[in-house]
């Protein structure tokens, strides 16, 4: 996962930002609407990179964390419906740590924005795909997170040292 994003796409096209953005699929429901998708030849923004997790309940939110550290500009997060998911209410789950990060997020100065959750079952394909497409619409317009970058300057800052003379 972390190897796309540590490396620098180039377009010699054109010089509008092109968002990297991560996805976490649910194994059941929305990764497979993805695959539904492509079979049926629905096109959406390749500047999404889908991980399949076996349900959206297992989304650690240190995952988002680490995918926004490491350069994504953007987290989805999608799974079943509310009510739907094969793991009971894990989705339920999913939903709660996604507010709460949506918070931590905000406290730390981060654009809320730049994580989603949608919820697609697996005969959803078209929707999907027009969830994706909005999401880097929408992830483009907030422009480049550059969190990566600060990150490094905190790291490698140096705080002056201070003589104490009695």
């Amino acid at each position: 996962m972390y190897y796309w994003l540590a490396h620098k796409r180039e377009d010699i096209m054109s010089d509008q930002f092109e968002p990297k953005i991560i996805g976490f699929t649910c194994n059941w429901c929305s990764y497979r609407a993805a695959d539904l998708a492509g079979t049926a030849r629905i096109k959406y923004a390749p500047n999404v990179r889908l991980i399949r997790l076996m349900c959206s309940g297992r989304l650690d939110p240190t995952f988002i964390m680490k995918a926004l550290s490491q350069g994504a500009d953007g987290v989805l997060i999608t799974g079943c419906h509310p009510g739907e998911c094969h793991y009971i209410e894990q989705n339920y789950k999913a939903l709660r740590r996604y507010l709460l990060l949506k918070r931590v997020l905000k406290g730390m100065g981060i654009d809320p924005g730049r994580v989603k959750l949608v919820w697609a079952s697996a005969a959803e394909g078209v929707k999907l795909a027009h969830e994706i497409n909005t999401f880097v619409e929408e992830v483009r317009a907030l422009g480049p997170l550059g969190w990566q970058n600060n990150l490094a300057g905190y790291a490698h800052k140096e705080e002056p040292v201070m003589e104490v003379t009695p």
